[in-house]
C-alpha cells in the first residue's frame, strides 16, 4: 500500500520548529506508516531564522507572513510554535483556513483564548487539531500508562506527574518572553510546561475535582534589553495538589512544573502507587521503569519489592531501531507526529494519541483554579471537563 503524501508547513522557526523539521526527515525509521509527510514551507517574522531550513531540499517556501501559508492550497498540515499571546489569532486563522493544526501548548494564553480556539475547532471539523505533548511517547512512559490501565495498582494510593528543569536558575539570565505575563500569560510556568504534566493524567481519566496550588515567583527581576533590571512577573514554579478519581476511589494527584529545580534538564516523571502494585518512570533514566509488587522471595517469604526493568526503544508506532537500543527526545517528537498523522488519517486504532483540544483547553480551567487557590490559600473546586 502506498503512503499518502501530506505537505507540512511550520510557523515559528525557532528551537521547536527546527526540532520538528529534523524529526520529519527521519520518517523512514517508522515501519509501515500510512502517511508520508513532506516539509514544504516555513514562516517566521525573523527572516534570518529561515536560513537554517534552506538545507532541507523539500522546503520550497520561506516567508515572513503566515497568511501566505494559509493561502497555499498545497499545504495540508501546519505546526505552530509561537508566543502564547499569538496563539488565539494564529490558531483560529489556521483552523478557519481549513488546514489541519498541530499546535504548541498551552493552546491560548488564557481560558478565554482557549475558548475561542475551541469554537473555531467546533465550527471547522475539516481541520484536524491536536496539541503538542511528546514526553508520554517515551517507551517507559508508555509502559507506565499500560501498567495503570491493566488494573495492576489495585486500590490507588497516590500519583504524581512532574516536568522539571533548571533553565532559569541563573538570576543574570536576560529577560525572555516566557518570563513576562503579557506574552506568556498569568499562569506562567503552568502555561509553559503544564500540559506535560496533564496529558497522561487526563488520558487516564484523572481530571481533578479540587486543586490546592503552591506557586512561586522566585526571581522577580531580570536584565532587560539594555541591561537594567526589569520585572520578571510570571510564576517560576507551580506545584498543584489535586483530588482525582481512579476506579471510583478518590486519591491525591500531584503535578509539578518547575523552571527552577537545580540540576534538572527537562526531567519528566510519572509515578502511580496502589495497594497491590505501583509504577515509576523518569526521563532522567530513560531506559528504566520501576514496578512495585509483593513477591514470594525463595528462602525469605513474601516481601514488598521495587523491581527495575529496561524499556528499550519501541514506543507507540514501531520503528526500524533495534528493540534493545535507547530512546531519546527526538524519537518522542517522531512518535508524536506518527500518531498525529495516523489519527488524522483515521488509522490510529487504539494506540495512545496526541493531546486533544479538549484536554489542552481544560488545563486552563485547572490553572485558573490554581491561581484562585494561591490567592486565597484554599482548595478550589474544578468544573468537570467538557465531554
Amino acid at each position: 500500500m502506498s503512503a499518502e503524501t501530506v505537505n507540512v508547513a511550520i510557523i515559528g522557526a525557532g528551537l521547536m520548529g527546527r526540532e520538528i523539521a529534523a524529526a520529519l526527515q527521519r520518517w523512514p525509521a517508522l515501519i509501515d506508516h500510512p502517511v508520508r509527510p513532506r516539509l514544504t514551507a516555513v514562516c517566521d517574522i525573523n527572516a534570518g531564522a529561515l536560513e537554517w531550513f534552506r538545507e532541507i531540499d523539500t522546503v520550497t517556501t520561506l516567508v515572513t507572513d503566515y497568511h501566505d501559508l494559509l493561502a497555499d492550497d498545497s499545504i495540508d498540515v501546519i505546526y505552530v510554535a509561537v508566543r502564547h499571546d499569538l496563539h488565539e489569532a494564529i490558531y483560529t486563522d489556521v483552523i478557519r483556513a481549513g488546514k489541519s493544526l498541530l499546535a504548541e501548548k498551552p493552546f491560548g494564553i488564557n481560558e478565554s483564548a482557549a475558548a475561542e480556539i475551541m469554537a473555531a475547532v467546533s465550527a471547522h471539523p475539516e481541520s484536524f487539531v491536536r496539541c503538542s505533548s511528546e514526553m508520554p511517547f517515551f517507551p517507559g512512559a508508555q509502559w507506565a500508562i499500560n501498567y495503570v490501565r491493566s488494573g495492576a495498582l489495585g486500590t490507588i494510593v497516590e500519583a504524581r506527574n512532574s516536568f522539571l528543569h533548571a533553565s532559569d536558575v541563573d538570576p543574570n539570565k536576560p529577560i525572555g518572553w516566557k518570563r513576562q505575563n503579557q506574552f506568556c500569560g498569568e499562569a506562567g510556568v503552568m502555561n509553559d510546561l503544564g500540559l506535560h504534566t496533564w496529558h497522561v493524567p487526563l488520558r487516564l481519566g484523572w481530571a481533578p475535582d479540587r486543586v490546592y496550588a503552591v506557586l512561586q515567583n522566585i526571581i522577580t527581576e531580570r536584565p532587560g534589553p539594555g541591561g537594567a533590571l526589569v520585572p520578571a512577573d510570571t510564576w517560576d514554579n507551580a506545584v498543584l495538589h489535586s483530588w482525582a478519581t481512579h476506579d471510583g476511589v478518590r486519591f491525591p494527584l500531584t503535578t509539578e512544573t518547575k523552571r527552577i529545580d537545580p540540576g534538572q534538564k527537562n526531567t519528566w516523571v510519572f509515578e502511580a502507587i496502589g495497594l497491590e502494585g505501583g509504577v515509576r518512570f523518569s526521563t532522567k533514566n530513560p531506559k528504566r521503569v520501576e514496578v512495585f509488587a509483593v513477591v514470594d522471595v525463595p528462602g525469605i517469604g513474601k516481601e514488598q519489592v521495587w523491581q527495575e526493568l529496561d524499556a528499550g526503544s519501541q514506543s507507540v508506532w514501531p520503528t526500524v531501531t533495534g528493540p534493545n537500543f535507547e530512546f531519546g527526545f527526538s524519537d518522542s517528537i517522531l512518535q508524536m507526529w506518527a500518531v498525529y498523522l495516523a489519527e488524522r488519517a483515521g488509522v490510529l486504532g487504539g494506540r495512545f494519541g496526541a493531546a486533544t483540544p479538549t484536554e489542552a483547553a481544560f488545563t486552563h480551567t485547572v490553572y485558573r483554579a490554581a491561581a484562585q487557590s494561591h490567592a486565597t490559600g484554599a482548595a478550589i473546586a474544578v468544573e468537570a471537563p467538557a465531554p
